[in-house]
């Protein structure tokens, strides 16, 4: 039995230990309560930003921004919420704002690579290149398996007139050799260096790890027209034209028929620049127009010819291409006084196109000038010293031989 006199200090003890028990369990339910609002916080945020990216995509701009918005109030430490909202400020052109937001998503985690992909665009528009150049390697730095990233570096660096540097950056990038988007940049770089047949070299990699990119496909097809490789051109052109969507280009059908005319296809050459000029959207094309003038003179159509250069001089009254085109058409016709008067015109026009001095030297030549065709052929040689057919043509002059008429398709 218990002794009497113990009996208030065991209850004292019970009092007690149930006090410290209450206060225990009322301390860790606040924890779990205080946790579960947590946990709650992160949801709604992550809802929200769910809903802003949602509408961000379907270009709701307003929309976007007010559900991002309502993402940071709920929590303003996730960076991914910053990023966005610096992604709609962006589109929104409010690059000031934009700036803002992903400075913050930089400062909360500074190697995100989004975050500081996103402010070099904004650096980029606000035209900070160095900034911008400096961001977008920072980006590559912590994610340099995106070539998004590294091209965007190496176009910086072609800005800032940096082209070797952007070269010895792209080729030390570590997917370097298997990804079609930097081959492709050092296909523009080769181009800059004025060296088309590397160029094609490099989109022709480009395009066999992308065979689907038109884009590639169309680099590749400029490339190889600078090199010259116009049948080359000429077959990935055909290809492009079969792929939907493509059939009524009309600047993939012109380039089509400067490839056929570089080709000795003539015919079908002015069959697709008599197509165009035959559409509304056609008629007052210049430049179809011309191609056609010059199909047609290499066929001997000289009817078309003069419907051609009628037709550029009315839609160019102040361009040459015209009065070189009626020059072209009155020598054939052997009336050469006619041709004079117009390649004159086309020259008062355009007085440092050496292809209208040659071509001048011929019908000087034609009308028995012997002085002044050597004087227009020089000029023309001067205007153009690496052009070997200039040259030809004067060492043929005082042989007493001719050149034919200079080329004016390519």
């Amino acid at each position: 039995m218990l002794n009497k006199r113990s009996l208030p200090a065991v209850l004292s003890a019970a009092t007690l230990l149930s006090i410290v028990g209450c206060a225990g369990q009322g301390n860790y339910t606040r924890e779990g309560v205080s946790m579960a609002k947590e946990r709650m916080s992160f949801l709604k945020s992550a809802t929200e930003w769910e809903l802003a990216r949602q509408a961000f995509l379907a270009g709701d701009l307003e929309k976007a921004l007010r559900k991002v918005d309502t993402s940071l109030e709920i929590n303003d430490t996730v960076v991914k919420s910053h990023v966005l909202k610096g992604r709609i400020l962006i589109e929104m052109g409010d690059l000031g704002n934009a700036l803002q937001s992903l400075q913050t998503a930089t400062a909360l985690d500074p190697e995100e690579p989004d975050a500081h992909y996103y402010l070099a665009i904004v650096y980029e528009r606000i035209n900070e290149p160095e900034m911008a150049r400096e961001h977008f390697e920072i980006a590559c730095e912590f994610d340099d398996y995106n070539p998004v990233y590294a091209v965007a570096a190496a176009e910086m660096m072609i800005d800032l007139d940096r082209v070797d540097e952007a070269k010895a950056y792209l080729n030390s990038i570590p997917m370097t050799e298997n990804n079609a988007g930097i081959r492709q940049s050092l296909g523009h770089i080769a181009l800059i260096e004025q060296n088309p047949e590397q160029a094609v070299e490099y989109f022709l990699q480009a395009r066999l790890l992308a065979p689907d990119d038109e884009g590639i496909a169309e680099n590749l097809i400029h490339a190889q027209i600078q090199a010259g490789n116009w049948r080359d051109a000429e077959k990935n052109i055909s290809r492009l034209l079969k792929r939907p969507g493509n059939a009524e280009r009309e600047d993939l059908k012109i380039l089509h028929a400067k490839a056929l005319m570089n080709t000795g296809r003539a015919i079908e050459a002015r069959t697709i620049y008599q197509n165009i000029v035959s559409q509304d959207e056609g008629r007052s094309d210049v430049e179809s127009w011309i191609g056609l003038a010059n199909a047609s003179m290499m066929i001997g159509d000289l009817r078309t010819v003069r419907k051609a250069a009628t037709r550029v001089i009315s839609l160019a009254p102040d361009s040459h291409e015209g009065f070189m085109l009626y020059a072209m058409y009155h020598r054939e016709n052997q009336d050469h006084r006619s041709a004079l008067k117009s390649i004159l015109t086309a020259i008062e026009k355009n007085p440092s196109d050496p292809v209208l001095f040659a071509l001048c030297g011929l019908i000087q030549r034609d009308l028995g000038l012997p002085n002044k065709a050597l004087a227009s052929i020089s000029h023309a040689a001067e205007l153009d010293p690496s052009n070997a057919q200039y040259a030809r043509m004067l060492t043929d002059f005082t042989r007493g031989a001719y050149a034919a008429s200079p080329s004016t398709t390519e």
